[in-house]
């Protein structure tokens, strides 16, 4: 029994790992394969280094601010995040989930906090800010511009023999050079350095915190918990428990549990493989007949509603309200119940009228 617990652990490591490292580890598979078909010039690896590095300036300067509140337990946070971004690839998923683990007990602890006060001084800001006028907005338009642009066209760009993207990476190379871009453009209209850009951005990373990383390591559990069958057991529940038999039961089931897991979850990527193996396709395609493609993409739907309501999904309705510097970090939320409510019913209502229409 010890052996098994010891080699559970390690898989669920492991797993946590695959999930939250840049390259997945060593789990190549068919990216591998791929890359061994077509030789790409540009690919994810050089910008997950490049966010690995920026991470480690990060970590490097908290490391070197005698005034910072939480300066060792911080430095250690972003230093260890940015070797599991930028040398992700080459770990094992193992050593990565060590990695994620020691991230988790920095904040538990609440060994990560963020530095008192600005790099520049505000009068200095607003100084700049009222010389140089809406030329600070060109790097914010650049970002998006060329993501677009090179989404359209840079999987039709060749090198000789070679492509210089993959194509299943056009979006987030586009993006890549997008913000290399932008903070390109944004230095010189500025004419501030690299340093100032790591600290000013480091200085943003530190008021987000914690919720940098909720994401990944959400999307990481829906995979430990795909893999583990929580899908099957939900399925049995569901079934010793509702009147599934009712199409508008299982509709209910499945629109609700979608809320609920990504609740629970804080994102619906998350939640939608559990549910969907454990009531939707169980329940409504396979014994009602329901058409997947309604059902999966009103279910998705119904579990952005959870989305709207919970505190978990940090990246949309916290970090808003601590940007802004809301007397009320739940005030994003209270502004979203009712829309989240009345989407929810609109689709519970919509997929029972359509996903048996065959």
């Amino acid at each position: 029994d010890g052996a098994l617990r010891d080699r559970n652990w390690v898989v669920a490591v492991s797993a946590v790992g695959r999930a939250v490292g840049a390259g997945g580890g060593k789990t190549g598979g068919s990216a591998g394969g791929e890359r061994a078909k077509a030789v790409t010039l540009l690919t994810l690896d050089f910008f997950f280094v490049a966010g690995g590095c920026v991470l480690a300036a990060v970590g490097g300067l908290i490391a070197a601010d005698a005034a910072h509140p939480k300066r060792w337990g911080s430095a250690a946070f972003w230093l260890l995040l940015a070797l599991a971004i930028g040398a992700g690839k080459w770990l094992s998923p193992t050593v990565v989930g060590y990695l994620v683990l020691g991230l988790t007990g920095l904040i538990a602890t609440n060994r990560v906090g963020a530095a008192h006060g600005g790099v520049v001084d505000p009068v200095v800001l607003k100084e700049r800010a009222a010389r140089l006028g809406n030329r600070l907005i060109w790097p914010l338009f650049l970002v998006p511009t060329v993501a677009v642009v090179g989404g359209l066209t840079l999987e039709w760009v060749k090198v000789g023999d070679f492509l210089l993207v993959q194509p299943k990476q056009v979006a987030q190379v586009a993006l890549g050079i997008g913000c290399f871009a932008g903070i390109t453009l944004a230095m010189r209209t500025t004419g501030e350095g690299p340093r100032v850009a790591a600290q000013e951005g480091g200085r943003l990373l530190q008021l987000l915190g914690w919720a940098v990383l909720l994401p990944q390591m959400l999307a990481a559990l829906g995979g430990v918990m795909g893999k583990a069958g929580v899908g099957d057991e939900i399925a049995h529940l569901v079934a010793a428990v509702l009147p599934v038999q009712i199409p508008v039961v299982a509709v209910l089931a499945y629109c609700g549990g979608m809320a609920l897991f990504t609740i629970l979850l804080g994102n619906a990527f998350a939640a939608f493989p559990v549910m969907t193996l454990g009531v939707g396709l169980p329940f409504i395609v396979k014994a009602h007949g329901g058409d997947p493609a309604v059902m999966g993409t009103l279910g998705m739907l119904s579990g952005y509603c959870g989305t709207l309501v919970t505190p978990m999904a940090a990246n949309f309705n916290l970090v808003p309200a601590r940007l802004l510097e809301l007397r009320d970090d739940f005030a994003v939320i209270k502004a979203q119940v009712p829309f989240a409510a009345a989407i929810w019913v609109f689709n519970v209502v919509v997929m029972y009228v359509c996903v048996f229409r065959r």
